[in-house]
């Protein structure tokens, strides 16, 4: 299974707090240890949102990046 094929994603645009960290909550356990759900997102409270999520879960943050208001994550499931 190539890189592209293995990242599940999620567009959390347009939704706000809690909902971004829910739904990426319940897609990530749907994934199997060592796949990767990218999340995109522009609600301003992700990025701490985000972090936060990857400490509390265990589920490590690979990226977090911001782009015209949109903040792109990347989590691995653990």
């Amino acid at each position: 299974m190539s890189e592209a094929q293995s990242i599940a994603r999620l567009d959390a645009r347009g939704l706000f707090c809690p909902m971004p960290i829910l739904k990426a909550s319940q897609m990530i356990e749907t994934l199997h240890t060592g796949q990767k759900l990218e999340v995109l997102a522009d609600d301003p409270a992700a990025p701490s949102d985000f972090v936060a999520f990857s400490k509390r879960t265990g589920h490590p943050l690979r990226e977090n990046t911001e782009s015209g208001g949109t903040y792109r994550f990347v989590l691995e499931h653990k």
